[in-house]
């Protein structure tokens, strides 16, 4: 599986904050065995944001893109929006099951705006920014990402009989 990684956060991209969410997901994509094809930190501006998912989506680069940051209720955060932009279907249960395993964890879970769909041949999915919520949640949902991925690239499942 081939995965990008995208940090959406004003501070860490203009350097004045170290990104740790994007290398705490890069070491759990590396350990379960999936390449990182791409690694970026970009500010929260919805058109920077939406541009830079369909860039990794035209370039058939990742079958799954992974964003930390920007999924909460500040006026900045503008994630959600921006992957609604780029995607083709949602898929709402991958962030309804990372909003129920938070919710064990902090009420504050709720608050959680994450979306998930498809766009092409790729999975696009938000998560949290910070670094123990992004982890948190990637756990959450981990175990079903290579049947996504396959179901939609027409590589597994019921596609490929």
């Amino acid at each position: 599986m081939n995965v990008a990684i995208l940090t959406i956060s004003d501070t860490a991209s203009r350097g004045k904050r170290q990104d740790l969410s994007g290398p705490a997901l890069a070491k759990m994509i590396s350990n379960a065995g999936w390449n990182i094809v791409s690694q970026d930190v970009i500010p929260d501006e919805r058109s920077i944001i939406s541009e830079r998912l369909q860039e990794l989506v035209s370039s058939s680069i990742a079958n799954l893109i992974l964003t930390t940051g920007g999924t909460g209720l500040s006026p900045r955060d503008v994630t959600p929006e921006a992957t609604l932009d780029i995607i083709e279907r949602r898929v709402p249960g991958i962030p309804e099951a990372m909003r129920a395993k938070s919710l064990c964890i902090t009420s504050r879970a709720m608050l959680s705006r994450a979306e998930a769909g498809v766009a092409g041949d790729c999975l696009i999915l938000n998560l949290p920014g910070s670094p123990k919520g992004a982890v948190e949640c990637f756990e959450a949902i981990a175990n079903v990402i290579p049947h996504a991925v396959e179901l939609i690239t027409g590589t597994g499942g019921e596609c490929a009989q």
